[in-house]
């Protein structure tokens, strides 16, 4: 049986490498990927991908100098740019005229590029004109040249997403090495697991391929990444309590198959109930409105589902396979005891909350408590131009811009309008307060594009109020359908939309988790506990956040996704923890133990493996936080400091001192809570699974 096991995992791979390899071609990083499926910013996207020359790439050409422009940078910024325009199709089909600043320091030139329908094409032609634009020989000394806009921003991000993949992928796998050799202190047994989760991400970017060929799922480089993630982390966690829980059952049976299977029967339900709130918290983000959080829904599930795939066939064949001696040089001996050592710290923490456990209820909640009120020190909205940890070029230019010219924007917003009611939408937007100009783009298909100049750098406050004066305005239009989009627009849209997802899939998240844990655990008071218990977990990691963003980090805002996904997977994940706490206390609660003797039987059998499952879920998004995004540094941050204080005092503590003061009530309505505890019934040392039939081993062998 096992090798037949491997023999269809190694099928499965021959078939599943090329397609994985084809994923990421598949990746869609364009805005409309990112934005909120039915806002008037994305219909506008969308609106403008099909007009003649398709998708336009707004650029700003940028000539400074800090004591002001000479007459021979003003001819040499005139040259340049007039060779730029000779190579590329322009909207208007002219070279674009400069625009001084008052100071007299710099030089813009707002280009819109057309023709560009391919990704590949838009971010080729940036690098064109970049290239077009670099230093020269005989150039005037001192004169600095960039290139910004959007279409510059959206270059130099998708650069930093293609830079990452296999740097995510190599560091995570190196952290897990990492922490897998130290949990097992063996030379060959990390090897296992870590191999198996490579085999598991490989089928997992080969299903989502498959899924973007069949259903057109959008996959982001974002979503792509958190997958990465997920499969390591989560893959590690379920291979930690598979390969603990073995090691526990091969010291009572004879066979390393039949302690796979009684290990198996132990854990895999625990395991299955996982994966499950996982996968179930993820497709959640179905609901969501915002394209790139819907998309990481369904991604994020594959992963999850791969990764327990294999983890509950491919490991333990592999296992069973290499027999007792993968363990070494710490071989289990049939009939042997485990040392006393490795579970007195997590005995003594169960003792301490046996002994105080209102105390340490009370304190444990005070201290989360205390954490969530550094929510109130978060910074505001992330800006476009505040996206990146390092600043490239294009947010340089940005930053020039808006030192040059303080009261005019150089980032255009986007009106879509009827053609027949062009000219009207256009004076209404000219007479709109807060704007400096407009004039009329492209047409075709019946719709007009009009680009309006607000007053005022892009997202501030300036510009956020002419772009809901002119939504309020132009909507009163009859028969223009006008729709206002944009960079900024989309920033904006994002917030709104950001707001009311959470308002959706938080509560949808909850009541798939509680009812997965109900039908694991047959009761709705300790999933209640568990439940409640992350919720609070989440609310001190965001409270970490406001205390590091700005302060430590740096970081001028946070996105507007951040509070949702991290819930989700933190929520998710961290029920894991209480999953496998609360699962060990059923079992040995159905075994006759009391509620207090199951409750620190449970947390000193468990303790080690699932503090080691933490410690690499954490570590594994602690790798998000040395991304160039800001997003997935914040996102690594929050969900890594979630976990570790899941792992190590909510679980721990928290839910093990509400299990001691609830007892038998934890187990309301199920038929626990009605039974008798029998007082001859003692907690046991090492605990077996529910319904295993021990062999009648040699004890202390």
């Amino acid at each position: 049986m096992p090798w037949a096991v491997i023999a269809g995992w190694v099928l499965l791979l021959l078939v599943a490498a090329p397609f994985a390899g084809d994923l990421e071609g598949a990746k869609r990083d364009t805005a409309v990927d990112y934005l909120p499926a039915g806002a008037d910013s994305t219909q506008v996207a969308r609106l403008q991908e099909r007009l003649p020359g398709g998708d336009t790439i707004d650029l700003v050409l940028v000539f400074h100098r800090d004591g002001g422009l000479t007459g021979a940078d003003r001819k040499a910024a005139g040259g340049r740019v007039a060779e730029v325009a000779a190579r590329h199709d322009l909207v208007g089909g002219t070279a674009p005229r400069a625009v001084p600043s008052k100071d007299g320091t710099t030089l813009m030139y707002p280009m819109a590029l057309t023709g560009l329908t391919d990704e590949k094409e838009r971010a080729d032609a940036v690098k064109d004109v970049r290239a077009g634009l670099a230093p020269r020989s005989g150039n005037p000394e001192g004169l600095t040249v960039q290139v910004g806009g959007p279409g510059a921003l959206s270059a130099d991000s998708q650069e930093v997403f293609a830079s990452t993949d296999g740097t995510l992928m190599f560091a995570t796998a190196g952290v897990v090495a990492l922490l897998l050799i130290i949990t097992y202190r063996s030379p060959l047994l990390w090897l296992v697991p870590l191999g198996v989760v490579g085999v598991a991400a490989m089928a997992a970017m080969a299903i989502v391929y498959g899924l973007v060929q069949g259903f057109d799922l959008t996959v982001t480089s974002m979503s792509s990444s958190i997958m990465t993630v997920l499969v390591f982390g989560a893959g590690t966690d379920y291979a930690l309590l598979i390969v603990s829980r073995y090691r526990e059952e091969l010291r009572r049976h004879r066979a390393p198959y039949d302690a796979m299977r009684e290990a198996l029967r132990g854990c895999g339900p625990a395991v299955l109930a996982s994966s499950g709130t996982v996968a179930a918290g993820l497709l959640c983000l179905l609901a969501a409105d915002l394209n790139s959080s819907s998309g990481l829904g369904p991604v994020g599930a594959v992963g999850v589902v791969c990764a327990l795939a294999a983890m509950v066939t491919l490991l333990p064949a592999v296992l069973v396979l290499l027999g007792r001696r993968v363990f070494w040089p710490l071989i289990p001996v049939y009939g042997s005891e485990p040392r006393a050592t490795r579970r007195g710290f997590f005995e003594a923490m169960g003792d301490s909350a046996r002994r105080r456990p209102v105390a340490v209820l009370l304190g444990g909640a005070a201290l989360l408590g205390a954490l969530a009120l550094g929510v109130l020190n978060m910074p505001g909205d992330l800006k476009q131009a505040d996206t990146f940890t390092d600043k490239p070029e294009s947010v340089a230019a940005t930053q020039t811009l808006a030192d040059a010219y303080p009261d005019a924007s150089s980032q255009p917003i986007s009106v879509m309008a009827r053609t027949a009611g062009a000219d009207e939408v256009l004076r209404r937007a000219r007479g709109t307060e807060g704007v400096v100009r407009a004039d009329t783009g492209r047409s075709g298909g019946g719709w007009t594009e009009i680009d309006v100049f607000p007053r005022g750098a892009p997202q501030s406050a300036e510009e956020t109020a002419a772009l809901h004066a002119l939504r309020s305005g132009l909507v009163r239009v009859g028969g223009a359908d006008a729709l206002v989009g944009g960079p900024s627009a989309q920033q904006l849209d994002l917030k709104d939309t950001s707001a009311r997802d959470r308002t959706l899939v938080i509560p949808l998240v909850l009541i798939a988790v509680l009812l997965i844990l109900a039908a694991l655990l047959r009761s709705l008071v300790a999933p209640l506990v568990l439940v409640v218990a992350v919720v609070a977990v989440w609310g001190a990691a965001m409270g970490l956040g406001g205390l590091f963003f700005d302060p430590v980090f740096g970081f001028a805002g946070v996105d507007p996704g951040l509070p949702l996904l991290s819930f989700v997977f933190l929520v998710a994940l961290g029920v894991d923890y209480g999953i496998f706490l609360m699962h060990r206390m059923r079992e040995e609660s159905l075994r006759g133990a009391d509620v207090p003797d199951a409750a620190v039987t449970a947390l000193r059998t468990t303790g080690g493996v699932i503090a080691s499952a933490g410690l690499v879920l954490a570590a594994t998004f602690a790798v998000l936080a040395t991304l160039p995004m800001v997003m997935l540094v914040e996102m690594g941050f929050v969900v890594a400091v979630g976990v570790l204080l899941d792992t190590f005092l909510v679980r721990t503590y928290l839910v093990t001192s509400a299990s001691l003061l609830l007892r038998r009530w934890v187990w309301w309505p199920g038929a626990l809570f009605r039974r008798t505890p029998d007082p001859a019934a003692p907690a046991t040392q090492d605990g077996p699974a529910a319904g295993s039939r021990p062999e009648p081993a040699v004890r202390g062998g």
